[in-house]
């Protein structure tokens, strides 16, 4: 009895693993064996056809030496502050108005909020090529017309690239955020809101002594995403730039790709992705110990 009892276990726990085994198996196929090989191919010379052959470091020191990776590297982290922080502060402020009644048909908002986050790349694209065109009759220079600023050619100068694209991933991932951010307010008792309005509290003294200090899980969770996010930035400099990926907007990701699939050189672009690898463990290390301390020395009510 107790032989067929452990065996009835064996066989209820080898089933719960038979269930959960195709995540790990498309895991291990998709995700980790593609970054174990990236490690191993960044000590070689590779253009994906001939043999390959061992470089040693060669790889670091020359991406290390090329000016247009520190380029991508500081262009990442500008995009990724001028994009993220403001979709944050806006996120959070959106999702308090969609959880209280200062907002009417607030489902219907809802639904407009989180519409970027799903709309196509390509539409996308055409939006934000209307708006940012260097043209004067684009939708940003005939606005800037009327304060007398002649046409900027924003897929072309330092900054106006810059803006450009981290207007795109604002737009795009704001909604997305005040989903999140929304769905944690909505566990927050009500209770807590009704006594600080009674006691005299505004809306920014309610933001700041009961929605943050409750939301600080939730928070540490979209500081998280947004940072790799950002740290990730692709589709948008791919997008708005084309193939031709100017310096003045190229990110990090954007080089490897470019090394990898434009210049064919597999090697320095696995180099550059383990770089940005290491990049993302420290910037995640500095997120945690900063968001960890949101709201520990409030007191909430």
């Amino acid at each position: 009895m107790k032989k067929r009892r452990m065996s009835d276990q064996k066989r209820t726990a080898l089933s719960a693993y038979l269930f959960i085994s195709p995540f790990y198996i498309l895991f291990a196929i998709f995700g980790l064996f593609p970054m174990i090989f990236s490690f191993y191919l960044s000590f070689f010379r590779w253009d994906g056809l001939t043999p390959m052959e061992y470089v040693g470091f060669s790889n670091f020191e020359f991406i290390f030496s090329d000016p247009a990776f520190f380029s991508s590297i500081k262009n990442t982290f500008l995009i990724g502050i001028m994009g993220t922080l403001p979709q944050i502060i806006v996120a959070l402020f959106l999702a308090f108005a969609l959880n209280s009644q200062l907002v009417r048909f607030r489902n219907s908002f809802r639904t407009l909020v989180f519409l970027p986050y799903i709309t196509s790349i390509v539409a996308v694209a055409i939006i934000f090529g209307v708006i940012f065109n260097n043209q004067p009759f684009g939708f940003a220079n005939y606005v800037l017309s009327f304060f007398d600023i002649g046409p900027i050619r924003w897929n072309a100068e330092y900054w106006p690239v810059k803006i450009a694209i981290a207007t795109m991933v604002f737009w795009r991932w704001v909604g997305y955020n005040t989903i999140i951010f929304l769905a944690g307010m909505q566990s927050i008792p009500k209770d807590l809101y009704e006594a600080a309005k009674i006691d005299g509290a505004t809306i920014l003294q309610q933001i700041r002594h009961i929605t943050i200090p409750m939301l600080r899980p939730v928070i540490m969770f979209v500081v998280f995403t947004a940072t790799i996010g950002s740290l990730q930035l692709f589709t948008e400099p791919l997008i708005f730039l084309g193939r031709g990926l100017r310096e003045e907007g190229i990110t990090v990701v954007a080089y490897l790709w470019r090394d990898a699939f434009v210049y064919n050189s597999f090697g320095s672009a696995s180099a550059a992705a383990i770089v940005l690898f290491f990049i993302i463990i420290v910037l995640t290390t500095i997120n945690f110990l900063i968001t960890s301390r949101i709201g520990k020395s409030k007191k909430v009510g």
